[in-house]
């Protein structure tokens, strides 16, 4: 295949796309650079289609250590292997962002693989594999609506920054990624520092003339390399029964899916099984065998969507009798773990989440080894769906794309309410099972984790609150034509035409956000008016989550660990570890406690009970406290002279208590006072010129220390 190159100055930057250099059996490929960041994209289409009721299409972002000059930090393993769970965000983003825009009929398997080759630091690879598995698609011969891009938009001094670096995307208070083509949106990714759903909205608005650019580019590559399209299968005409399902559905599926609001998930189950039963006997009537029967009632599945969306479109009907602005029953409590360090069960209808809290000390932060990030992190949220919160058997696997995803999104929509570090010095872990999965888990998770987290004592600014939006609606090749949206969808709800807007937030003001959808792509004003819903979900649930705990507990639970964090002189950090750490060590082992020393001179100390820890506190401050005359310090007697004692300091800085300052009455013998090894109260009483310090025992101690001496005499 020839070489074509084609560049593009977006943000300053160029945009570098080369075709034909690389992984040419593909049926499309791409080496797309931004800045100094490459990603290698291919699309790859099976020969033939797989017996399957969905369009199976599989996305893979891969990271390679060597593209950021970097080799894995195991000893032990230098390979890459299962990939991070940033790697696994990216594959999700983009597959969010491409899904929609090939044919629901497709049964060819299609992949899309994003491999980093080059790693800038600045340029972040997520946005760029976006752009190449854009372009790959678009000029491969695979079925696919047009190009589609994105941009990354932050905020910085009042004005609007698009794909910015690392760097600029420190501190701000919105990192949204926004995805669309022809000026709507497909998907939507926000972390924000609870932002009001008018600047998230000028925010998409401002990046969609910067989403034009992108597509022009990528078009204009499409018409000069593109392939011509496979032209897949055409649609077969109306069998026998297929007719016969149509048919039921045109005159009598709603007289079982409406006759009466079908409140919980067994009544719609057992509605929808009655369907089947009806659609199965009477193609059993007409001799279909049971291979053709099973295709229909598949068919028949999709149908129930279809006619539960219609009837919100049309009618503003919802399958369980609800209103379209109405949310299902909300239940919470917390406490239900007496020796966990803090728990809460939200339940919203048939949906219930159980989240739970673990206190560590900071040491049991989370290291960051991947090809973009090494550092650590304190906050950490995790998200489990097992089998049988949707009444299923399967067998237990490792952590899934949707779980890592459902984590993330709640953790980035908790992560602006946690308390800095410096406050709360603890390491937190917040886990939310399903237990009950009936739609939307993801924004219950964030409101069970909030409650779990005020139980559990955590300072957290505001607490928050997640509801999903959904959207029925009609379209054309064109536009949107007709549409509703709805709060609080559930099973059925999500059907074709359908988004899935997930907004969680504050009284203040948003945190996180995460849109995909089914259409070909969502108008501004579908767009607005689901902001505006969201918002009003979201303040009922925080009215109800203020009920069930008004506000974060004043004390941790006696079963969590207690930390003391202070500052110390960072230069007095060598004296707190000692040679090869022989003096942390001893101070560990003598304190049951755990130390955690930064470079900066942040100390924290954590302990299970008060005692250890203000012994081992008081150990490191006397270490590294800065000597002053008349302070009082505990030290040990190292050596007997006949002139006084010799005496060290926790600090390691000795000096001598002449004799005629260890009593305040007469003495024989030094021995007679102090005995080697002994620890005693000393006060400093003078620093000469050459540094030398001499201490005072009699203007430290108490009586009860010399009655003591006087009865051990005796």
């Amino acid at each position: 295949m020839e070489e074509k190159n084609f560049e593009l100055e977006f943000n300053q930057k160029k945009l570098r796309v080369n075709i034909g250099q690389m992984a040419n059996q593909a049926n499309g490929s791409v080496l797309v650079s931004y800045g100094e960041t490459s990603v290698l994209s291919t699309a790859v289409m099976s020969k033939e289609s797989k017996d399957c009721d969905f369009f199976p299409l599989m996305v893979d972002y891969e990271e390679r250590f060597y593209a950021a000059g970097k080799i894995k930090g195991s000893r032990f393993i230098k390979r890459e292997t299962r990939p991070p769970d940033e790697a696994i965000l990216a594959a999700r983003l983009v597959d969010r962002t491409i899904r929609p825009l090939f044919s629901e009929n497709c049964r060819r398997e299609v992949q899309v693989i994003n491999t980093v080759l080059s790693y800038d630091g600045e340029n972040d690879p997520d946005i760029v594999s976006l752009y190449g598995s854009s372009i790959a698609l678009a000029i491969s011969d695979i079925p696919w609506r047009s190009p589609v891009s994105g941009v990354r938009v932050v905020r910085t001094n009042g004005q609007w920054i698009f794909n910015p670096t690392n760097e600029q995307r420190k501190e701000v208070k919105l990192d949204l990624i926004v995805c669309g083509r022809d000026k709507r949106v497909i998907m939507i990714e926000a972390g924000a520092q609870e932002i009001s759903e008018e600047e998230i909205y000028q925010a998409m608005e401002a990046a969609m003339p910067e989403i034009d650019k992108l597509n022009n580019f990528f078009e204009e590559i499409k018409q000069k390399v593109g392939k011509n399209k496979i032209v897949l299968d055409e649609m077969p005409e109306i069998t026998e029964e297929e007719q016969v399902v149509n048919d039921f559905f045109a005159k009598e599926a709603d007289g079982y899916l409406f006759a009466k609001p079908l409140k919980t998930k067994m009544e719609r189950i057992e509605t929808c099984n009655k369907i089947r039963n009806l659609i199965d006997q009477r193609l059993t009537e007409k001799n279909i065998g049971k291979d053709r029967r099973e295709k229909a009632i598949k068919k028949a599945d999709k149908l129930i969507y279809y006619r539960v969306s219609k009837a919100i479109l049309e009618e503003e009907r919802r399958v369980d009798g609800r209103k379209l602005l109405e949310i299902r029953m909300l239940e919470g409590k917390v406490n239900l773990l007496p020796h966990i360090h803090g728990s809460g069960l939200f339940s919203r209808g048939e949906t219930q989440i159980l989240s739970t809290i673990t206190l560590g000390a900071p040491g049991m932060e989370q290291y960051l080894d991947t090809m973009e990030e090494s550092g650590r992190k304190h906050f950490m949220h995790h998200y489990n769906f097992p089998p049988y919160s949707v009444g299923e058997v399967a067998s237990l696997r490792s952590t899934g794309r949707r779980e890592i995803g459902h984590s993330y999104l709640v953790e980035k929509g908790l992560w602006s309410i946690m308390p800095e570090k410096e406050i709360f010095p603890y390491t937190v872990r917040v886990v939310s099972e399903s237990l009950s999965s009936n739609g939307s888990t993801s924004m219950a998770a964030a409101c069970a984790a909030s409650l779990a987290l005020m139980d559990a004592g955590v300072p957290i600014k505001n607490p928050v609150a997640g509801v999903a939006v959904g959207l029925a609606s009609e379209e054309d090749e064109r536009s949107i034509t007709k549409y509703k949206t709805f709060l609080d969808l559930q099973d059925v709800e999500d059907g074709p035409g359908g988004m899935d807007f997930k907004v969680i937030g504050t009284y203040q003001g948003v945190t996180a956000i995460q849109m995909d959808t089914k259409t070909n792509g969502l108008t501004f004003e579908i767009i607005k008016e689901a902001l505006e819903k969201a918002k009003i979900g979201r303040l009922q649930i925080l009215d109800f989550l203020g009920s069930a705990i008004g506000h974060f507990r004043e004390k941790l639970s006696p079963y969590a660990p207690q930390i003391s964090s202070f500052q110390i002189n960072p230069k007095k950090i060598r004296d707190v570890i000692g040679p090869g750490g022989k003096v942390i060590n001893e101070i560990i082992a003598q304190t049951n406690t755990t130390i955690d020393v930064e470079q900066d001179g942040w100390v924290a100390v954590t302990a299970n009970n008060s005692a250890d820890l203000q012994k081992a506190c008081d150990w490191i401050k006397d270490i590294t406290r800065e000597l002053k005359i008349g302070e009082v310090f505990q030290a040990k007697v190292k050596r007997i002279v006949e002139f006084g004692a010799f005496v060290e300091l926790l600090s390691g800085d000795s000096g001598l208590v002449h004799v005629s300052e260890l009593a305040p009455f007469h003495i024989k013998e030094v021995k007679d006072m102090v005995e080697e090894g002994e620890i005693i109260p000393v006060k400093l009483m003078k620093i000469d010129e050459q540094g030398r310090m001499n201490f005072s025992l009699k203007q430290a101690a108490d009586k009860d220390f010399y009655e003591k001496k006087k009865m051990a005499k005796k």
